[in-house]
């Protein structure tokens, strides 16, 4: 048995400890946010925060995620800043950036952990922070992308 935090909520599962989060969240817990792309941490279609932090949940086994630990997917974002859309989503709507979408809520958690970094640091947002987000999309919206989180970057949260 594992307990930890997902999205404000205490949750149990009884799986294998070598059992991939990403799985746990999907399969188990049924939150479809978090998309399976490759399972071996390169496409980062799955990206989640684990204690604020950018991850993914396909490289985790469930073994290695703490009771203390919080794991928050695309579902749980707006609840952070207490609104309906987190700020960044609403940029990415602003900025009409998803095509098909697959690959949207990894890109969204990615964008808003490095702003959250970079604002940590006292710095802005530079184009070498955007070129280090490696989150892959197959419809290339780069330039919509880097432009919505450039926005998100700027409104409060």
């Amino acid at each position: 048995m594992r307990t930890f935090r997902v999205n404000g909520k205490q949750v149990t599962v009884d799986v294998p400890d070598d059992v991939r989060l990403l799985w746990v969240l999907r399969d188990v817990l049924g939150i479809t946010g978090p998309k399976y792309g490759c399972g071996i941490n390169v496409c980062k279609a799955c990206t989640s925060h684990l204690n604020g932090k950018a991850v993914n949940p396909c490289a985790i086994p469930v073994g290695d995620v703490q009771p203390t630990d919080e794991v928050t997917t695309i579902e749980g974002l707006p609840a952070t800043v207490g609104a309906e859309l987190h700020p960044m989503q609403e940029a990415w709507l602003d900025h009409d950036v998803a095509q098909c979408g697959y690959c949207q809520p990894g890109q969204i958690m990615a964008a808003v952990a490095l702003v959250r970094r970079v604002r940590a640091e006292g710095g802005s947002i530079t184009d070498a922070d955007l070129d280090a987000i490696r989150n892959v999309c197959r419809c290339g919206t780069y330039v919509r992308i880097r432009e919505a989180i450039r926005d998100g970057a700027g409104r409060e949260w």
